[in-house]
């Protein structure tokens, strides 16, 4: 038999000197990767969606929380105005003043035309006599002066006015006004006024106050409301020679209007 000699595991020395180990270079080769550096991916924010979301939520929701809110607060406003106007109502009863045309008197009413029928003038005077009644125990009125004006099938025949009052609880005020015009009238209101002049049954008049009104309830008062007094049912004559003609007021009645204004429009 042969004897095998093995190769020591220790490094020989040449001379006594150490002989480097011969690195191994098979596992090296073998893997490579090992060797390069590794590259990183570079870092992208993804976009943050379900917080747009929730955020876009959140708003939603405070606004519909307001939107309930606000109709809830003017709903209770307007449930609350309701049952104060209605307390308002029980305890004092408020009505409306009363107006009644006492006697209308014509004292002058001449329409005369040119000899060339190119103009035609109208001239009137008339005496009224009115009353007004303050029939709430709680309320006073106080008015501005009145504007008045008196016509017939639309045709103005007569202006006016009557001073500022106050009408008390349960108080009645007489007052009287002198209404006249003097003035040029075109060629339909000559047609309307002559075909009324001529009826038997005499002219229909109507009669229209405008003015102002402060309401006191105690220590409290509202704003000036405008009113509208309209009296119609009036029928008069033309006077013959110097006495006035007495019209006839039996049928009359006047109806009290609110004027309300907003912005161009009058109610």
């Amino acid at each position: 038999m042969t004897d095998r000699v093995y190769p020591s595991s220790k490094p020989t020395t040449n001379g006594g000197a150490a002989v480097p180990a011969v690195p191994n270079t098979t596992a090296a080769t073998a893997n490579p990767s090992n060797t390069k550096p590794q590259l990183r991916q570079p870092y992208r924010p993804q976009p943050q969606y379900h917080h747009r979301r929730h955020r876009r939520s959140n708003c939603h929701c405070n606004f519909c929380c307001c939107c309930f809110w606000s109709i809830l607060i003017i709903l209770a406003l307007a449930l609350l105005t309701a049952i104060a106007g209605a307390a308002v109502y029980i305890l004092y009863r408020p009505h409306r003043p009363e107006f009644t045309l006492t006697s209308v008197r014509i004292a002058k009413l001449n329409l005369t035309t040119s000899s060339d029928l190119s103009t035609s003038h109208l001239t009137t005077l008339f005496n009224l006599t009115l009353s007004t009644k303050n029939p709430n125990n709680h309320l006073t009125f106080s008015y501005e002066p009145f504007a008045l004006s008196l016509s017939s099938s639309d045709v103005q025949i007569g202006n006016g006015s009557i001073p500022a009052f106050t009408s008390g609880t349960k108080n009645s005020t007489f007052f009287r006004s002198i209404l006249s015009t003097s003035q040029d009238l075109d060629v339909e209101s000559v047609k309307s006024l002559r075909s009324d002049l001529r009826k038997k049954t005499g002219v229909a008049l109507k009669l229209q106050m405008d003015t102002k009104v402060k309401v006191a309830m105690g220590k409290l008062k509202s704003k000036k409301v405008g009113i509208r007094v309209t009296c119609e049912g009036i029928k008069g004559a033309v006077p013959k020679g110097k006495s006035p003609s007495v019209a006839s007021v039996a049928n009359s009645k006047c109806k009290v209007d609110l004027r309300i204004k907003i912005w161009k429009w009058t109610f």
